[in-house]
């Protein structure tokens, strides 16, 4: 009987190869990024019609659009010719139209054909068969989500209910009332590790005491390593000395309007599968996107939100924005460590989760039945 087995208070966690096998990855890349709802873009970074980023999701690099009446597209970055990528540039502005610079195939902001060379000599092509293929999008929370899938699962089943899971309700969210907010600072991560190891982190406060001596000062309670996701509808307090979310427990910004008395002076954290970690305090948020790009590469992108008045004040944000940062830059340090010992023999058949990251297990219970069954065949014996 192995220790996992003879004991209550550890569980086993997913084994190494988890971490680093790229058919795994290439399963996670087709059965969860490519088929659940992923949150993509900000809406206020394509604000104008023409304006556009380009991300990956899956294996597929995406082009999200503003079109001309206002409303948000994403297509396959795909030229419908010969397949060369159509816009190559992370971010730009087109003016009426995308035009693959291979053969100057030309489609409208609503991804549909409207030239290419010759075009008119072949009157027996349908144009409306060949233009950009479509995605699904929905915007909340100020953000462009999208599904790759053909049939996509329900935004409220998922997306949604992964909030009211974690907060008691979803309207409890809408006290922050984050579509409205304005970005204060944005920081990219590159995270040399699987985006599995980033989740599980980001889930447990058991090694908060250990490296994170400016969120305990903020937060106490996370000294005792139970984090805030443990429990449904809790948010930490702050410690009693402490004004505000920031690195020294100074004052912060002046408290969104509608956050209530039973939000002030607490921190809400969850996690939105796959890829997306919310982050809600009194004055701000921190809102994280993760882009999985190889089985030991995970880009982040993270936006501290904040009232517009306060953006537009000048108001110096330094110092809530040091806060999480520092904390995101002790947490990928951590990351990148497990990650460099996934191939070892030692961790072949995995480690163990203690009761405060028990409720970790769901997560990698979830991963396995998404990826599904044929997975098991590549466990290895412990």
């Amino acid at each position: 009987m192995t220790t996992t087995e003879s004991s209550q208070s550890l569980m086993p966690t997913l084994a190494g190869h988890y971490y680093t096998d790229p058919a795994i990855f290439a399963l996670e890349q087709s059965r969860i990024f490519e088929t659940q709802w992923f949150c993509a873009v900000r809406s206020a970074d394509i604000a104008e019609p023409g304006t556009y980023r380009t991300v990956q999701i899956g294996r597929e690099s995406v082009l999200v659009s503003r079109g001309r009446r206002g409303e948000i597209n994403a297509f396959l970055n795909v030229c419908r010719h010969r397949g060369a990528r159509l816009c190559t540039e992370q971010q730009g502005q087109v003016k009426r139209s995308f035009q693959c610079p291979y053969h100057a195939w030309t489609y409208g902001l609503d991804g549909k054909l409207i030239a290419a060379p010759n075009l008119t000599d072949m009157p027996d092509v349908d144009r409306g068969e060949l233009g950009l293929h479509h995605l699904a999008v929905r915007e909340w929370l100020g953000y462009a989500w999208v599904c790759l899938a053909d049939d996509p699962p329900s935004f409220e089943d998922t997306v949604v209910a992964d909030v009211a899971e974690r907060l008691g309700g979803a309207e409890e969210i809408g006290a922050y009332d984050v579509a409205s907010l304005s970005l204060g600072t944005r920081i990219t991560y590159d995270v040399k590790a699987n985006w599995k190891q980033i989740i599980e982190n980001f889930m447990e406060c058991y090694h908060c005491a250990t490296i994170h001596p400016e969120l305990t000062e903020v937060l106490p309670e996370f000294a005792d390593g139970f984090a805030a996701q443990y429990y449904v509808g809790h948010g930490a307090e702050f410690g009693d000395d402490v004004q505000g979310f920031t690195v020294d427990g100074s004052e912060g910004a002046e408290r969104l309007p509608g956050v209530g008395e039973h939000q002030n002076r607490r921190y809400y954290a969850m996690t939105v599968k796959p890829q997306v970690f919310i982050n809600l305090v009194p004055d701000h948020v921190v809102f994280h996107r993760m882009f999985p790009l190889a089985p030991d590469r995970t880009l982040i992108e993270c936006d501290w939100l904040y009232h517009p008045d306060v953006v537009a004040s000048g108001t110096d944000l330094s110092r809530s924005v040091e806060l999480f940062d520092r904390v995101n830059r002790q947490d990928f340090d951590a990351c990148e460590r497990c990650q460099l010992a996934m191939d070892s023999r030692s961790y072949a058949a995995g480690g163990v989760l203690v009761p405060s990251e028990h409720h970790i297990g769901a997560f990698h219970e979830w991963v396995r039945t998404r990826i599904g069954e044929e997975t098991r065949s590549h466990d290895r014996a412990s």
